[in-house]
């Protein structure tokens, strides 16, 4: 089962290791279209979305917990030593707050910028605890497995074998070919029939031919001899293509490849990222020595500037694909005190990251058009198990970020806190471990998502094929 970070070896490392040129990295429509005019460039209409995937399946029945008295007591009898204290509760509202390690989203939540969707999964249609047990309604593929339930998540169906992304097919539902950009890794979300993700290093990465970037003498000469390698017609159609898809590449990583290796102390970030200042004092909380210090904070910073360049860039619809790993707790989940453990410091990582993109967003003037979203394997199992830790389960919490977004409340259904209840799908006393079916699809989740972002109806139907299974509750509501 997967639990490590999937991009380890993705396509790009893949090529830059064997010294081809990065045009294989993705499809020749892609580059074109990016490669399109300065007219296509950023407009008023600019929106973007922001995918952050917690690779291993977030806890996050701790990271959204009940806050008033009756529910929050349920909570602690099932939880345990799992159990957060109420009193240490970051404030949203009287019935739910976040982790205690979350402290930096306080702001974002009361600026109405943050939405908790509670008890979201891969469904492929609504489904009871009779129906999942009689099997009377389809079940979605292969539940509790950490490889299939990413891909369920990634390509929001209830089949593994699907081989795109919702992300990759929004994107081509456009029409322009635009790939989805990833700072993340090659994931299947942001696959489409046509094409594959822009897979786009950190900060100070390098975004070229491998070896071959630099002012030395021979490395321009060997540059200067491989771009003629393919400036020239061939009659072979397919040799055509490929060289076509070489040129192409090669313009890409000159145009984006300063944008690219800018960092906080980039001494001409600034001709490079318009509003770069306000970008690095909003990551400030996270930045030692002029580097971004987490590994989430650098591929939200990254996307930060490529919505600063957005006119470098191009285009005035974008999705992008960030992640995080390690949320596979299956022991020792949590510390001494609240804000210790393995949990604590992921969710303070991830809490870091959002809220110094959120405030960068507000910085350049995008707060209103970038939405920033979490997915996640799968939720964990309510009951903690004999390891101080949790197991694979199905529903999960999620986060919604954004100017866009009706922060300051939640939408879905939590779940009852009830081993063995309706909302559980153990039914002998073997399985009662709180594993939530959830309430919400990825479909909807995914549907509420594409309509902000401005897909129409029929596209967000060719994207999503099962949310017609939902009849009229198309939205989940966190949007206006």
């Amino acid at each position: 089962m997967k639990t490590a970070d999937p991009s380890a070896m993705d396509r790009r490392h893949w090529l830059l290791r064997s010294g081809a040129t990065l045009a294989g990295a993705f499809g020749a429509t892609s580059l074109a279209s990016l490669l399109s005019s300065p007219a296509q460039a950023q407009s008023s209409t600019y929106r973007a979305l922001v995918c952050v995937f917690l690779y291993g399946g977030n806890d996050g029945f701790n990271m959204v917990v009940p806050r008033d008295a009756t529910r929050h007591a349920e909570y602690a009898a099932i939880r345990g030593r799992l159990a957060l204290p109420r009193a240490a509760l970051v404030g949203m509202d009287a019935d739910y707050g976040l982790h205690p390690a979350m402290s930096s989203l306080a702001s974002v939540w009361n600026s109405g910028g943050l939405a908790p969707v509670f008890n979201v999964g891969p469904l492929a249609e609504p489904i009871t605890k009779t129906e999942y047990r009689d099997r009377t309604r389809q079940r979605p593929e292969s539940l509790y497995s950490h490889s299939d339930q990413q891909l369920l998540w990634e390509s929001a169906g209830a089949r593994v074998n699907v081989r795109t992304g919702w992300g990759g097919r929004a994107m081509a539902s456009l029409g322009a070919s635009d790939p989805v950009i990833s700072v993340g890794g090659n994931g299947r979300f942001g696959l489409s029939a046509l094409d594959v993700p822009l897979v786009l290093p950190g900060p100070g990465g390098s975004f070229g031919l491998a070896g071959l970037s630099g002012s030395w003498a021979p490395t321009v000469a060997r540059r200067d001899a491989v771009a003629a390698l393919y400036a020239g017609s061939h009659a072979n159609v397919l040799m055509n293509s490929f060289a076509s898809q070489q040129r192409n590449a090669l313009a890409m990583a000159d145009r984006l490849g300063a944008l690219v290796a800018v960092q906080p102390d980039s001494a001409n970030g600034s001709s490079v990222v318009p509003g770069l200042a306000s970008i690095n004092q909003a990551f400030m909380p996270i930045t030692t020595n002029n580097r971004i210090n987490t590994a989430l904070g650098r591929q939200l910073y990254q996307i930060a500037k490529l919505v600063a360049a957005r006119q470098t860039l191009q285009g005035n619809r974008k999705i992008f694909f960030a992640q995080q790993g390690g949320y596979d707790t299956h022991g020792d989940q949590v510390g001494a005190t609240a804000t210790e453990g393995q949990h604590a410091r992921l969710l303070q990582q991830l809490a870091d990251a959002m809220a110094c993109f959120y405030n960068a967003m507000n910085a350049i003037g995008m707060g209103d058009s970038v939405t920033l979203f979490t997915q996640s394997d799968f939720g964990r199992t309510f009951k903690p198990n004999n390891s101080s830790g949790t197991d694979h389960a199905w529903g999960n919490n999620q986060l919604v970020m954004g100017g866009a977004v009706r922060g300051g409340r939640t939408y879905g259904t939590y779940p009852a806190l009830s081993l063995g209840g309706p909302d559980d799908v153990g039914y002998h006393s073997w399985e009662l471990h709180g594993r939530w079916i959830p309430t919400s699809s990825v479909e909807q989740y995914a549907a509420t998502l594409l309509r902000w972002w401005g897909a129409g109806e029929g596209q967000i139907d060719s994207v999503l094929p099962n949310l017609v299974n939902f009849g009229t509750r198309r939205s989940l509501g966190f949007f206006g």
